[in-house]
């Protein structure tokens, strides 16, 4: 892909002249810029400009002369590493004992807890995203009074939620999305974490893919995805998590908590916990332990006497 070198700026417009301009940029043969937007530049007098990048000055000028606007602005694109500049706007984020950080706050780890490594990229999830987080601060919860063993991070973006996991249980976690691209980075965050033994990545949409049905059933299940995919995953995912297991259901804005939350709890999961930042939710559910049905009234002392000295009501 090309590189922008050049904006052309046309400033002090309305918004539907500064609209109106950028479709003409976009749409005349003649010119051909990289990128087109309109932004706001005076909420108070409704000003708005439309800027163009163009890949050299040459076609900035052409441009310039085709639209005769006598207060176009031809500006040089800064030469900044970008990338770099986009990681040094993301803060640490602390959830619990996990302490996420990407590769230009390497120099500020805590000494206690677990650190994780997690650069923007191509794949979602680095942690600075409430639902993120909020699983996060979930799985810190959890880890406080159990102990799983078999977990899934389903929709697994950078992989940030099963190395959380696995760095914290010492254990292997599966992690599958249906974007390939988000598997390979998770292989190599894991490798960066210093978990790749412990991450095993499979390209799979929803549950169908064999490894998932060998792996069950799951003690701990993420799926940070979205509100659809989650009503319509409930039957799949509330078979696969064992009896006292907890699924971590996130992606949900607080105005479809209700909904969300029914299509498990009529498959009999119970909320345990609900953590919110700002309009995103993470749901904490449980599935209940399978339980001996009590004997009625009067038969724990029928069946003693009938099992003799010994024998314990349940």
């Amino acid at each position: 892909m090309s590189i922008a070198r050049v904006t052309l700026t046309i400033g002090n417009l309305s918004h539907d002249q500064s609209h109106a301009l950028a479709e003409q940029i976009e749409n005349d043969f003649r010119m051909d810029p990289l990128a087109v937007t309109i932004n706001e530049t005076d909420e108070a007098k409704a000003m708005w400009e439309t800027v163009a990048w163009f890949e050299s000055e040459e076609l900035a000028r052409e441009a310039s002369a085709i639209l005769a606007l006598p207060h176009a602005m031809i500006a040089p694109v800064p030469d900044l590493d970008w990338v770099k500049r986009s990681l040094e706007g993301l803060a640490p984020v602390a959830a619990g004992r996990f302490f996420l950080h990407g590769s230009h706050d390497r120099h500020i780890r805590r000494a206690g807890g677990i650190s994780l490594e997690i650069d923007a990229g191509t794949a979602f999830g680095t942690g600075h995203h409430g639902t993120t987080a909020g699983c996060l601060e979930a799985l810190d919860d959890i880890l406080k009074r159990h102990r799983p063993r078999h977990i899934l991070d389903l929709g697994c973006g950078t992989g940030v939620l099963a190395i959380a996991a696995s760095q914290a249980l010492k254990t292997k976690s599966l992690a599958t999305d249906i974007d390939a691209e988000a598997v390979r980075v998770s292989l190599n965050n894991a490798a960066l974490n210093g978990v790749k033994p412990l991450l095993y990545g499979q390209t799979a949409a929803g549950l169908h893919h064999p490894s998932i049905r060998k792996s069950a059933p799951y003690n701990l299940i993420f799926a940070n995805i979205l509100a659809r995919p989650l009503a319509s995953l409930a039957p799949g995912l509330c078979a696969i998590l064992a009896p006292g297991g907890h699924l971590i259901l996130s992606g949900l804005t607080v105005d479809q908590k209700r909904w969300i939350a029914a299509c498990y709890q009529n498959r009999g999961l119970r909320i345990t916990k609900t953590i919110r930042h700002e309009n995103w939710l993470a749901i904490v559910m449980v599935k209940p332990r399978k339980r001996k049905n009590p004997a009625p009234d009067g038969a724990g002392q029928l069946l003693g006497r009938l099992n003799g000295p010994g024998w314990e009501e349940a």
